[in-house]
């Protein structure tokens, strides 16, 4: 078996906010100035010119989300290295305990080297008071509030339009997260991962 089967279709979620924060890198090619074919279209001339330019690389998308309410904290980095994972973490547990998540008690993550191997990433968690879990291999559903969140991340934020720029779209993902934390409604619990960690 090259994948292994998905064992369950129940779907879970633990009790309160902070038992459980997902973490996941998602990676994006960086957007040339004119927006490239997206913004001018697939044409020959085009093509050419991609293959004819250097190529400016990709911009890895750090997100966390809680596994209660569906808060979500993401940021964007120019690699997925351990040092920038836990840098990250860190600052996410700040923006979750700034909206009353106070304490993560876990962190799931896949079998990536940056929060399996780093050293730096395992002193992160260690400073959070929290314990690291891992995903079975091939089974991403187990890390499934952040894949699922990277998807509407890329529907809602990367691609909802032909950015001019990279820096156009970059710009975009802070106020697209308050928006996806105070005004959107999850479709899970009908409320907005804000209003579900103090449901007053």
């Amino acid at each position: 078996m090259i994948r292994a089967t998905r064992a369950t279709a129940n779907r879970y979620e633990h009790e309160h906010p902070g038992d459980l924060v997902h973490v996941d890198v998602k990676k994006l090619g960086r957007i040339p100035d004119g927006g490239g074919w997206r913004a001018e279209g697939w044409t020959t001339a085009n093509h050419q010119s991609r293959i004819d330019k250097k190529p400016i690389g990709f911009d890895y998308v750090h997100a966390a989300v809680d596994d209660h309410t569906r808060l979500a904290y993401a940021e964007i980095h120019p690699d997925e290295k351990g040092h920038t994972a836990a840098q990250f973490l860190i600052r996410a547990a700040a923006y979750f305990a700034s909206h009353g998540i106070t304490r993560i008690e876990r962190v799931i993550s896949d079998n990536a080297f940056a929060y399996r191997h780093s050293a730096a990433f395992h002193t992160a968690i260690a400073e959070l008071g929290a314990r690291q879990k891992f995903i079975k291999p091939h089974c991403p559903w187990q890390n499934g509030k952040v894949e699922r969140f990277n998807r509407t991340l890329a529907t809602e934020w990367a691609y909802r339009e032909a950015f001019a720029n990279n820096q156009a779209r970059a710009d975009a993902l802070a106020p697209w997260i308050e928006h996806y934390n105070t005004e959107r409604t999850h479709s899970s619990h009908e409320l907005t991962p804000a209003a579900r960690v103090s449901p007053t």
